[in-house]
């Protein structure tokens, strides 16, 4: 009977050292004023939108080459590429002008704005090319300049104090016009893409394609494919450049199907079923340029401004300019000869 209070007073002091449950705190909502970007998702995938705005306000260098015989509609192929007055005959040229004596090359600067991004678009044009009797060797002043822009580029970057963004004067893409004869290749033709494959990125084009019955253009196209295969003449794309099979599903199907593009050119729009079209009138109906049964214009532009734009300069950089470099750097002992003022400028910089 002495033991009962005892055991009830210990019972009494564990109860009170047993901790009491608690409700666990609200958590307070999100201000509404916070910024939401701020707080929203996070990963290394937010690089490719830091890239575009990066791009977007530098703006990028895109030159283009157009080289072929005269009333070809190379100046108006380019036009009507860009949709804009960006040629050379469209910039004042003097269509009273005699025909040069020898290759000029003429290189018409824009700035073209679409969409927010800015692109410095430059227009080479050769007039002279193949227009006189005694073509030969007509290529090398163009080779010439194409070695100029690529030792322009690289006399920036051996300087000691290099801009932080070098103007990119390199010729990313030629479109070599191919007069539509409907038979083969001129001996210039073949001579010319043989010796400027190797420096710069060659697009064969067969000019003023309407010229010819749709089964003429298949032929000729096909022919021209054999004989550029037969001489050994790579085009771009070229095969060994493909990076993965992706890659080369597409410009296999590009190299066997589309070139050389049939193309035509035009800066004047018709009315067709209610709608503006650019085209070429004739008696027997409207040429439309964007329509694929016409004409493979469309092809052509998605390939050199749609997917192919970006690859373009960068086989021009990783490829043409890195060969003119290697072998520039290597013959000079590593440097390019300097001269009395860049000797000067070393001279101070040390």
């Amino acid at each position: 009977p002495c033991a009962g209070p005892v055991e009830s007073k210990n019972e009494a002091a564990m109860s009170e050292l047993v901790p009491e449950t608690r409700q666990k705190p609200v958590v307070p909502m999100k201000p509404m004023g916070i910024n939401a970007n701020l707080l929203g998702y996070i990963g290394i995938d937010t690089i490719i939108e830091q890239m575009r705005k990066k791009t977007m306000k530098t703006g990028f260098d895109f030159n283009i080459m157009v080289v072929g015989q005269s009333g070809l509609g190379k100046s108006t192929l380019v036009n009507t590429l860009f949709k804009s007055q960006v040629s050379r005959k469209s910039s004042g040229w003097n269509r009273e002008e005699k025909i040069p004596k020898t290759v000029e090359i003429k290189a018409i600067g824009h700035v073209i704005e679409e969409g927010g991004v800015k692109m410095k678009l430059t227009v080479i044009d050769t007039p002279g090319f193949g227009d006189q009797i005694n073509n030969e060797n007509c290529w090398e002043p163009i080779e010439k300049y194409i070695n100029e822009q690529y030792e322009k580029f690289l006399k920036e970057e051996v300087n000691i104090a290099r801009k932080k963004r070098i103007p990119d004067t390199r010729v990313h893409c030629c479109l070599y016009f191919i007069s539509p004869t409907g038979h083969s290749l001129r001996p210039l033709d073949l001579e010319f893409m043989k010796h400027l494959s190797k420096v710069v990125n060659i697009i064969p084009v067969i000019a003023k394609a309407d010229t010819m019955t749709l089964e003429e253009k298949t032929e000729f196209k096909q022919r021209v494919r054999k004989e550029l295969e037969v001489n050994g003449i790579e085009f771009y794309p070229q095969k060994e450049f493909d990076e993965d099979l992706e890659d080369k599903t597409e410009n296999d199907k590009i190299r066997q199907e589309s070139m050389p593009f049939a193309v035509v050119g035009s800066d004047k729009e018709y009315q067709v079923n209610g709608k503006r079209v650019l085209g070429r009138k004739t008696p027997w109906g409207i040429i439309e340029v964007e329509n694929l049964t016409h004409c493979e214009f469309a092809l052509l532009r998605d390939f050199v401004i749609r997917t192919h734009l970006q690859d373009l300069k960068e086989v021009t950089h990783n490829i043409h300019y890195e060969t003119y470099r290697a072998k520039r750097l290597n013959d000079n002992g590593g440097l390019p000869p300097m001269t009395v003022e860049t000797e000067e400028n070393h001279e101070s910089n040390l």
